[in-house]
């Protein structure tokens, strides 16, 4: 397969992008959990002889957590620029594709994840964006609960792709598809032995 240096360029920016948007909810969820690092704060400060409020402890660690929060924001706004990318690549990028009727089993398993994907990006973008201008839309609360829910149940599905994915390519370098790594990095095509 050959891919064009548009739909490389996106791919790339694409990984980038997810891979940030991930890091920082995984760092959200661990070394920079407010619950856990509140904790931390009072009990560090109380070590010294200074008492806060658990509420004040909270507020430090929300605000420690602040800056890369922000970054999520705004790759947030990259992964939106993306999937718009995306889609006007789907209708005039010149990448050669397979029909998926001729695909065998397995490629064709590959293609509906790959799907499944892009359904995950356009809903977390929808969903992450609904969640951050809850208020300019007049969503109620509970509405935005149920968004965010369904955005961090979504959340997962990233979880699961993004090792299968450098797994599945790098076995499908090494057994069938020689070179395929290296015609998503430079776009040449290995020739067949």
């Amino acid at each position: 397969m050959k891919y064009t240096a548009s739909f490389r360029i996106w791919h790339w920016l694409n990984a980038i992008v997810i891979l940030g948007l991930v890091g920082t909810v995984l760092l959200r969820k661990s070394f920079l959990s407010w619950r856990t690092n509140s904790e931390i704060i009072m009990t560090k400060l109380s070590d010294i002889g200074v008492e806060i409020f658990k509420e004040d402890a909270v507020t430090i660690a929300k605000a420690i957590r602040a800056g890369m929060w922000e970054w999520h924001i705004i790759l947030g706004y990259a992964l939106a620029f993306l999937v718009v990318y995306r889609i006007a690549l789907f209708f005039f990028d010149k990448s050669k594709r397979e029909d998926f009727g001729s695909l065998e089993l397995h490629k064709k398993g590959v293609k509906v994840l790959y799907y499944i994907l892009y359904a995950a990006i356009i809903f977390m973008t929808i969903s992450g964006f609904s969640m951050y201008l809850h208020e300019e839309l007049g969503l109620a609360e509970a509405t935005v609960k149920s968004i965010k829910e369904l955005h961090e149940l979504a959340y997962n599905y990233f979880l699961i792709f993004i090792p299968l994915h450098l797994a599945g390519v790098v076995i499908a370098d090494i057994r069938e598809e020689h070179g395929i790594i290296s015609t998503m990095i430079n776009g040449k095509t290995k020739d067949k032995f």
